[in-house]
């Protein structure tokens, strides 16, 4: 298990968003001006900044890892799960894997400069226990109400695959990879 008292300390939380400049979208932090949506973090600063270093930290500021969120959910069910993974599940297990990303209607709305607002986001946690692969996969609404709870949310990998055309294990053999995938946690860990 990682010492956590090794872990770097986060640095000073960066000031401002930056466009990506090796994106072809080139989404710039003022096409979220005005809009109702915070910049929400898909690969979360204090996770990355405990982890990585303030070089990743930075990197989480890029417009490539934003998306449209609204401030109930930003603040409130999808910072209580990232504060989760980041600090209570470290402690916890040897370690996590997380994949995140936004889930489309068929028409979404756009911002200015052409962003697509998602009508919900997709969390999965992987954890490998007793020889066996585990898993959380939630699917939030940009409408979840703040003190939600996050088990209400819970859903299995296999719709988040079939809402995103995605494949997450695919590594895995199909023995292995289907049951995992078909499976819906009952609750938190």
């Amino acid at each position: 298990m990682r010492d956590l008292a090794r872990l770097p300390t986060p640095g000073a939380r960066p000031d401002k968003f930056e466009t990506d400049r090796r994106t072809a979208a080139r989404v710039a932090p003022g096409d979220y001006a005005a809009s109702g949506y915070d910049r929400g973090h898909l690969a979360p600063n204090y996770a990355i900044a405990t982890r990585y270093g303030a070089t990743a930290q930075r990197e989480t500021f890029l417009m490539s890892n934003i998306t449209p969120q609204l401030h109930a959910l930003n603040a409130g069910l999808w910072q209580e799960l990232e504060q989760k993974i980041a600090t209570s599940y470290p402690a916890r297990y040897a370690e996590v894997w997380v994949i995140t990303g936004p889930l489309f209607g068929a028409t979404p709305k756009k911002l200015r400069g052409g962003v697509a607002v998602p009508e919900a986001f997709f969390l999965i946690v992987i954890d490998e226990h007793e020889g066996k692969l585990r898993t959380l996969a939630f699917i939030l609404p940009q409408e979840a109400p703040p003190d939600a709870d996050p088990e209400r949310y819970l859903t299995r990998i296999d719709e988040i695959q079939r809402r995103t055309g995605l494949d997450f294990l695919g590594e895995l053999d199909d023995g292995a990879e289907q049951p995992v995938e078909a499976q819906r946690a009952a609750q938190l860990w």
